[in-house]
């Protein structure tokens, strides 16, 4: 059969090239944009095409033809940004890369994170130029995203068990993600909510008065989305053994049940054990330490603390409890189930990525 379309340049690397692009791919201090194109031209090197690169990187086919033609023609220069029509650069590249170094590896002396201001002192730039430079490599000092790795020593056996579950569920069973809401507080504002006007937002004091706390035990099922709670004043083990007794009342009694929960300590306790051996129909699944994201029930809990508690006004438990659970009938007169799309091989390639990013100890 006859090609068609425009061919592309043939792109071959010598040692030194080849070298100096994976160098500055490992480098965790490249900007990401360098990096990509170093990656691009890595692969064409493969002999692969436009296409087959553009879907491998997340880029797209014109990207990658306009960098392997630029490549061809100028070798690692042409990597760089072109000259522009307009005046002459006041900034060269040296000092560009000297800024996103800083601002990668370094602190200021009297902060925690360099501001556009600080860092245009300490450079001798102006305070837009360095707002520029941040813009054009994706550089925000001034956020901060929260993680936490896992230290559970089975934690990939665990990632594949609970994952199974909610991809691949066994026959003639219903799987639940069960969790608690601990020290849900009732809150009644010192003075009466002011409503929305056009305009105008509804307003609440930032002062309250506590009028007590409950706890909900809520079971989460995965292929309905339906919601089984019970509410307690404490929360202890026996509250979580009433709660059990309760999922295996409303349960067919023909189904085999398996809980997605954590590793907290009431779960665990010998008349929880002596329970479960009493009741064989029913098989724990422990998410990893430190890894609550993996059960769906915590996305309902934000539902539940969005929709209904955050801006709620309770003068006492009684109220609060009554509305938690007229929320959870209408819920479950329409409920939607969360979808699980990431396989466990998946979440652990994407851990292995956070791993590499964390710099090394000192000791």
């Amino acid at each position: 059969m006859v090609r068609t379309g425009r061919p592309k340049a043939e792109l071959i690397l010598s040692d030194e090239e080849r070298a100096a692009l994976e160098g500055w791919v490992r480098r965790r201090s490249t900007p990401q944009a360098w990096a990509l194109r170093c990656r691009i031209i890595l692969a064409c090197a493969t002999g692969a095409s436009n296409k087959d690169v553009a879907a491998q990187l997340g880029s797209t086919p014109h990207a990658v033809g306009r960098w392997r033609k630029r490549f061809v023609e100028h070798r690692i220069a042409g990597l760089g940004d072109m000259p522009r029509s307009g005046g002459p650069r006041t900034v060269t590249d040296e000092q560009v890369a000297a800024v996103v170094q800083r601002t990668l590896e370094s602190t200021p002396k009297n902060a925690t994170h360099w501001s556009t201001r600080a860092m245009a002192q300490e450079m001798g730039l102006s305070q837009s130029t360095v707002s520029r430079i941040w813009r054009a490599f994706g550089l925000q000092p001034h956020r901060t995203e929260t993680f936490k790795l896992s230290t559970d020593p089975y934690f990939v056996d665990k990632v594949h068990d609970v994952v199974g579950l909610y991809l691949d569920p066994p026959e003639r069973a219903l799987v639940f993600c069960v969790d608690e809401k601990s020290q849900i507080q009732a809150l009644d504002r010192s003075q009466p909510v002011l409503p929305m006007m056009p305009g105008v937002p509804q307003r609440l004091t930032h002062d309250y008065v506590r009028a007590g706390t409950t706890t909900l035990f809520a079971a989460l099922e995965v292929a309905t989305g339906k919601v089984i709670g019970s509410l307690h004043r404490r929360h202890r083990a026996e509250e979580f053994k009433k709660f059990l007794v309760k999922l295996d009342r409303e349960v067919p009694a023909d189904l085999d049940v398996h809980l997605v929960l954590d590793n907290y300590a009431t779960h665990k306790t010998p008349a929880i054990k002596t329970w479960l051996l009493a009741h064989p129909r029913f098989h724990l699944h422990f998410t990893p330490t430190g890894s609550s994201w993996l059960n769906l029930v915590e996305r309902w809990f934000a539902e539940l603390t969005n929709k209904q508690i955050r801006r709620g006004v309770h003068k006492s438990v009684q109220a609060l409890e009554k509305d938690i659970r007229a929320w959870i009938a209408a819920w479950n007169t329409d409920p939607k189930p969360y979808v699980w799309t990431k396989t466990a091989d998946e979440i652990l390639e994407r851990l292995a990525g956070y791993l590499n990013r964390i710099p090394d100890s000192e000791d």
